[in-house]
């Protein structure tokens, strides 16, 4: 039941995971929606293909701050892009940088990158959850708290002529440490929502906890090395805080000694992220807060470590202890983990615990979709890796609400039409599958 008076195309992510972007016209104005780049093998409109130039584009608003939902703003402004940058405020203290990480990997020179960045944070602006604003020619929104790292959002839209369409952003789940559960936007004619775990549920987030402590347990009785692979921004302050519970939990005592296991965070950015969020605990759920009144600080603990410096991080990569590591990038397809997955694959006492999605193409889905099979071997820069470490995934770690989140949260909104996007076609299918069940009415996915 789309509305005849806007228009929606989807720029990127509406049948894959990554390089979320889509623009919405109405009312004679261009709003795009996030614009994000890709890892692995997903694609997107490049956007000299796209059906408005950079500087046609009145608004662009910012779900929330990781990167395959912000990773081409530099470009959109070298291309001319010269409207407001519209996001919540913990979303624009996160955005410059998120953004300075990804341009030091350019090839932009630091004058260019600095010149980037400062346009940037002159056009963005930073609004509150729950209060409704007036865009302009008489279109409103809102956003909503949606669960999934610190900042990150949906928004409503609401058009003149009364039809309102709500894009989802990533949902995340309940019972996430730090965040407040997502909100409930009010009915609304269209839901653009995403689907990257439609057709997977979650263990259960109550004994995740439970069951870190148990991998980690199992994977440090040999005096070898844990790798977890993390996105710097919500994936690395999650496992703070929960490391943070196990380490003071009396049923742990392997983990709980005096002598506790170091962990370190091999992430500058993750570091730097973290300190950040703890400067906006006015946005953490009840629990973070209540912690942090009593004198203990949720994800700050002694026995952890930051990797600052390149030769930090080489020494790391040396001793021999028994340690647990969290570098990114999280898909294992750059960064810091590089160097100590070509280091430690060939050791059969280390261990790699996922703890988020890995998209196809990337170093990380190749390591789980080849744990079970005979040849183990990886592909890094080029060159095979033979893989003798243990792999584990905890799903219950997921930043993205499962398919009964996601159809939960659908039913609580009451939507006249739901749209897709943000998932494989596999995801889709079973999400849509479900929410027909439900009564409600999901389009075609067609490609």
């Amino acid at each position: 039941m789309p509305n005849i008076n806007s228009k929606i195309t989807h720029l990127g992510a509406e049948h894959s995971v990554t390089g979320s972007c889509h623009l919405l016209q109405v009312q004679g104005l261009n709003i795009l929606i996030d614009c994000g780049i890709t890892q692995g093998s997903e694609t997107l409109v490049p956007i000299n293909q796209w059906p408005v130039k950079p500087s046609d584009i009145n608004f662009l608003f910012l779900t929330h701050a990781h990167i395959d939902h912000i990773g081409r703003v530099p470009e959109l402004i070298q291309n001319g892009f010269k409207g407001e940058i519209i996001c919540t405020h913990a979303t624009q203290a996160l955005l410059p940088l998120m953004l300075q990480d990804a341009l030091n990997f350019s090839d932009l020179s630091r004058d260019e990158a600095a010149k980037i960045l400062s346009d940037i944070e002159q056009l963005s602006w930073g609004f509150e959850y729950q209060e409704s604003f007036d865009l302009r020619k008489g279109i409103k929104f809102k956003f909503g708290r949606a669960g999934h790292i610190l900042g990150s959002c949906w928004i409503r839209f609401e058009l003149p002529d009364g039809f309102n369409i709500v894009f989802s952003g990533d949902l995340g789940a309940k019972n996430t440490p730090i965040l407040p559960d997502p909100d409930i936007p009010e009915p609304c004619d269209l839901l653009i929502m995403e689907s990257t775990y439609g057709d997977k549920t979650h263990e259960d987030r109550t004994l995740r906890v439970q069951k870190l402590g148990n991998v980690l347990i199992k994977a440090l009785s040999d005096k070898g090395k844990v790798l977890i692979p993390a996105f710097a921004l919500g994936r690395v302050q999650e496992l703070i805080y929960e490391m943070d519970r196990l380490f003071l939990d009396p049923g742990f005592p392997f983990l709980n000694s005096k002598t506790p296991i170091p962990v370190f965070i091999d992430s500058p950015l993750g570091l730097r992220i973290t300190e950040i969020y703890s400067s906006l605990s006015e946005y953490w759920d009840k629990e973070a807060k209540e912690l942090l009144q009593k004198g203990d600080h949720p994800i700050k603990f002694k026995s952890l470590y930051g990797v600052e410096n390149h030769a930090d991080h080489i020494k790391l990569m040396d001793i021999s202890s028994p340690a647990i590591i969290v570098a990114g990038s999280g898909m294992c397809n750059g960064g810091r983990i590089i160097d100590h997955l070509k280091t430690g694959l060939n050791n059969p006492k280390t261990d790699i615990l996922f703890v988020g999605y890995q998209a196809k193409g990337t170093t990380g889905r190749e390591i789980l979709t080849n744990k079970d099979k005979s040849d183990r071997s990886v592909l890094i820069d080029g060159k095979s890796y033979t893989n003798k470490a243990s792999v584990h995934q905890l799903t219950g770690y997921s930043g993205h609400a499962d398919q009964p989140g996601l159809i939960e949260w659908a039913r609580a909104i009451n939507p006249k039409l739901v749209k897709l996007i943000h998932g494989e076609q596999t995801a889709q299918s079973a999400l849509k599958k479900q929410l027909r069940l439900c009564n409600i009415q999901v389009s075609g996915i067609e490609t």
